[in-house]
C-alpha cells in the first residue's frame, strides 16, 4: 500500500512538473513574439474580454474590451487578427494579451500588405491612432526612386484598402516624413491645405494659417485631425484663419459675441487657435475642456451660444 501511494505521489509530482515546464515554454515563446500578428478563432465572449484560440498553436489568447476597436463585434467561431501586446504570469499561468488598437498592429498590417515596408526599403517612422476613427503614419524611403506614400497606398488604393477594412474603416493618412518641421506639420495636417506656418521651437508650438474653407479640414471631426497631427509632429498646433476677402461671411469672429461671451473666455479660445465660431464648433466638448482652462458649464453655455448663430 505504501509503495502504491509513493508511486501515485511521484506520478502527480511529475505531471505537475511537466505542466510547469509547458507553461514556462508558452510564456517564453509568446514573450519573444510580442509585436507579432496572430490569427485566432473566437472561443468565448465574456463581459470584459474575448477569449481566442491561436490558430497556429491552440493556445488561449485574451482580447480585452479596451484593446478592441469600438466597431468590433465578434461571434463565436469568427476569425480575429490582432497583435501580441504583452504576456503576463497570473497564478503561475501565462496570460497572452492581444490588441487591435495598438499602433504596432497597424505597423504589422502594413508590413504584410506593403512589400517595400517588409523589405526595409520604406521605414515607418511613427504611427498615431484614434482606433477605428483615424490614423496618421509617417513613412520614409532612403531610395529616391521609391515614392513611400504611393507605395503604401498602392495602385488605386489597393494596398491600403485591405488595412482600412481590417481596422473597421479607420481613415489612414500616409505622410511623407521629413526633418523640416514646417513641411512635416504641413503634411501632417492633410487633407487641409496650409497657407503658412510660424514655429515657436522653444515652446514646441506651431501657429498654422489656413484659408477659411480649410480650417475645419485641419481640425477634423471632433478635433481628430489636429490632435493626431500634434502627436505625430510633437508640436502643439494652433490654427488660424488667413483671409483677405471682406465678403467672407461663412463664419463669425468671436469678438462679435462679446456681449454674450466674456472677454477672458474669448482670449482662452484664441489661445488655442480658435478665433471664429465655426473653428470652436469644429472641436468637441472634451477637446475644448482639455485644451483650455474653461469649466464644463462654461463650455456647454459657449457651445449653445455659438450654435444658435447658425440655426435656420
Amino acid at each position: 500500500e505504501f509503495g502504491r501511494r509513493a508511486i501515485m505521489a511521484a506520478r502527480q509530482t511529475l505531471i505537475s512538473r511537466i505542466m510547469e515546464l509547458e507553461k514556462d515554454e508558452i510564456f517564453k515563446r509568446y514573450s519573444n513574439r510580442i509585436g507579432d500578428i496572430v490569427l485566432g478563432e473566437v472561443h468565448q465572449i465574456l463581459k470584459r474580454e474575448v477569449l481566442v484560440i491561436d490558430d497556429a498553436t491552440g493556445n488561449e489568447l485574451v482580447l480585452p474590451r479596451g484593446e478592441m476597436i469600438r466597431a468590433d463585434f465578434f461571434r463565436k467561431g469568427d476569425m480575429v487578427r490582432a497583435v501580441i501586446r504583452n504576456v503576463d504570469m497570473r497564478n503561475n499561468t501565462p496570460v497572452i494579451i492581444i490588441s487591435r488598437t495598438d499602433s504596432e498592429f497597424l505597423a504589422k498590417l502594413m508590413e504584410q500588405e506593403v512589400p517595400e515596408v517588409e523589405d526595409g526599403l520604406i521605414t515607418i517612422k511613427k504611427i498615431v491612432r484614434l482606433p477605428g476613427e483615424r490614423a496618421k503614419v509617417a513613412v520614409e524611403s532612403y531610395d529616391d526612386r521609391i515614392d513611400p506614400v504611393g507605395a503604401c497606398v498602392g495602385m488605386k488604393g489597393s494596398r491600403i484598402h485591405g488595412i482600412v477594412r481590417e481596422l473597421r474603416n479607420e481613415n489612414i493618412d500616409i505622410v511623407n516624413f521629413t526633418n523640416n518641421s514646417q513641411l512635416f506639420i504641413q503634411r501632417a495636417l492633410t487633407p487641409a491645405k496650409v497657407t503658412s506656418i510660424e514655429l515657436d521651437e522653444e515652446r514646441m508650438r506651431a501657429s498654422v494659417f489656413l484659408k477659411p474653407d480649410q480650417v475645419s479640414l485641419a481640425i477634423g471631426k471632433g478635433g481628430s485631425n489636429i490632435k493626431l497631427a500634434s502627436k505625430l509632429t510633437g508640436y502643439e498646433i494652433d490654427v488660424y484663419r488667413d483671409s483677405d476677402d471682406p465678403t467672407d461671411m461663412e463664419d463669425v469672429d468671436l469678438e462679435e459675441f462679446s456681449d454674450e461671451i466674456e472677454a477672458w473666455v474669448i482670449d482662452q479660445l484664441k489661445g488655442i487657435g480658435c478665433d471664429t465660431a465655426r473653428s470652436v464648433l469644429a472641436l468637441n466638448r472634451e477637446e475644448l475642456i482639455r485644451r483650455t482652462d474653461l469649466e464644463e458649464e462654461t463650455v456647454d453655455e459657449l457651445l449653445k451660444i455659438l450654435a444658435r448663430e447658425f440655426e435656420d
